[in-house]
């Protein structure tokens, strides 16, 4: 059985978990995932992860030799993305 695209993976993922951001990078044996969900609402690291290789089913698991993940949830990542743009506004909220 031929490795999996990042592509595929990327489409396994995204029909078995509602993503709100999605990305895959891999060469068919390592994959990086960055996956946002409102379903990681709440969720621990470890719980996200296992609700991630859930939609990714038995199959595409026993093809992935290595899947890492970055699991965000829309809050995470809006949060990420701001204080990658403007490092500078987090000296705005020391309120004495």
């Amino acid at each position: 059985m031929a490795d999996p695209t990042p592509q595929e993976v990327q489409d396994f993922i995204a029909r078995g978990l509602d993503c709100e951001h999605l990305s895959v990078e891999g060469d068919g044996r390592h994959f990086f995932a960055t996956i946002v969900s409102a379903e990681f609402e709440g969720a621990s690291r470890v719980a996200r992860h296992q609700r991630v290789y859930r939609a990714l089913g038995d199959r595409m698991r026993e093809q992935i030799h290595a899947l890492s993940m970055k699991t965000l949830t829309p809050t995470e990542f809006a949060a990420a993305a701001s204080a990658a743009g403007t490092a500078v506004s987090a000296a705005h909220h020391h309120h004495h």
